[in-house]
């Protein structure tokens, strides 16, 4: 395991693309190791063998048409109806957004590139802080992956045997609260910042009536999908290919923003990113068998525990581990080649998987805005014409207080399981 573990560092440091690093190093290590090569083909295949894994493709193409539909503007408006009117309204909207478009894309940069487009040529014009705007967005895209639905989320849960409806569940209040304090950034951020943060619009109760009527549609989506997983009325391949066609239906018929013509471009898009994500999962397939078949989490968990019996200790050096690996791998990579590790040491110490997943996704969400990988701040950085280094210089505030709420849900539990249990409570044989 050690040589598997050993070329896949070296090719991910040569720059080696994920897919290729893991498939290499996972077929070198069989062919050294005399394993028959045939089993890369079956690993492959098992690990798409899946009615579940099939979510992502329609989750994919759902967020494709949300973003391209006409749904993001409804929801940047509703923001703006509902914070314009606070010191640094434009910020707030972004936030706000960002929630917004978390509950309907499942993609934090899909989430990022469509508010920032909207966002940031206002902002300019107002005279914001651009790099600290450009790094409150991708920071607000960071909440893509964490409220519901997720793409993220169906990976994890996958991987780790999870209930999907309790993942999506258990996201719903860290992702509340981590827009919570990025707005409180936000605010104390324009207090300090001069006259241009000033120009707030008086509120108007007409106003948020009317934007929240528009954004109905695109509320609903989110709503439909969550519930249905909960309600037992949808599996969650199911509830993604009915979040596509409503997508389809509102962007088609409501808001009038996508045509008949322009489905062959959505369609093709949804495909290459889904088949780039399939691939990613058919490679680390046959890496997580390795780590299995060569016992890595019960040799990890040995050492652990010989370090420490404490399960706060354990989760505290884990969320170090996913910060460092966040900054260098892509989040769904990133699940795929370390829960089948970590799970299982996780439940040595007694950790409820659910939190450990949540907090799984929590730590690789804050990576998104954290170079040298960071997509979120690319996507923000490249949508306002600066450079990566400019405005990671401004990403501080935001970052610190996501770590708070990260380290809340990891000494907290029940913030991440209180409402899992509550709407869909494990069932437990008798």
């Amino acid at each position: 395991m050690t040589f598997t573990l050993i070329a896949f560092l070296v090719l991910i440091v040569i720059g080696t693309p994920i897919i290729l690093a893991l498939g290499v190093s996972a077929a070198l290590t069989i062919y050294i190791a005399d394993i028959p090569v045939g089993i890369i083909a079956q690993r492959m295949y098992g690990g798409l063998d899946s009615f579940t894994v099939m979510a992502i493709p329609f989750f994919v193409l759902a967020g494709i048409i949300m973003e391209r539909g006409g749904i993001a503007r409804r929801i940047i408006d509703f923001s703006v109806a509902l914070v314009g009117w606070i010191t640094g309204s434009l910020l707030l909207v972004a936030t706000v957004a960002g929630i917004g478009m978390a509950a309907v894309s499942g993609s934090g940069a899909a989430s990022t590139a469509a508010i920032s487009s909207i966002m940031l040529k206002e902002m300019r014009q107002r005279g914001y802080d651009i790099d600290f705007s450009a790094g409150l967005m991708a920071a607000a895209g960071t909440l893509g992956p964490i409220i519901p639905p997720s793409i993220m989320m169906v990976v994890l849960a996958t991987t780790a045997n999870l209930s999907i409806g309790r993942a999506f569940l258990g996201g719903i209040v860290p992702g509340l609260l981590m827009g919570v304090v990025i707005m409180i950034a936000c605010y104390f951020y324009a207090k300090r910042g001069g006259d241009a943060y000033r120009d707030a619009e008086p509120f108007s109760l007409h106003r948020l009536g009317r934007a929240f009527v528009a954004a109905v549609p695109a509320f609903l989506l989110p709503l439909i999908i969550v519930g249905g997983i909960i309600g037992g009325v949808f599996t969650p391949t199911e509830a993604a290919a009915v979040a596509a066609f409503c997508g389809l239906v509102i962007s088609l018929f409501v808001y009038k923003e996508i045509r008949i013509g322009d489905l062959s471009g959505i369609i093709v898009r949804a495909a290459s990113v889904s088949a780039s994500i399939m691939m990613i999962i058919a490679t680390a397939s046959i890496f997580s068998w390795l780590i299995a078949v060569q016992n890595m989490p019960e040799t990890i968990a040995a050492l652990l525990h010989g370090a420490t019996q404490n399960p706060i200790v354990f989760l505290l050096l884990m969320n170090l581990l996913l910060i460092m690996v966040g900054m260098f791998m892509e989040g769904i990579s990133a699940i795929l080649v370390l829960v089948p590790v970590l799970l299982p040491v996780a439940i040595s110490f007694g950790i409820d998987p659910l939190h450990f997943g949540v907090i799984v996704i929590l730590n690789l969400s804050i990576g998104m805005i954290t170079p040298p990988y960071g997509i979120t701040l690319y996507v923000a950085s490249s949508v306002a014409n600066r450079t990566v280094l400019q405005v990671s210089r401004k990403i501080g505030l935001p970052f610190l207080l996501m770590i708070a709420i990260l380290l809340l849900a990891t000494l907290l539990p029940e913030t991440v399981t209180f409402l899992p249990d509550l709407l869909m409570p494990p069932i437990t044989s008798s």
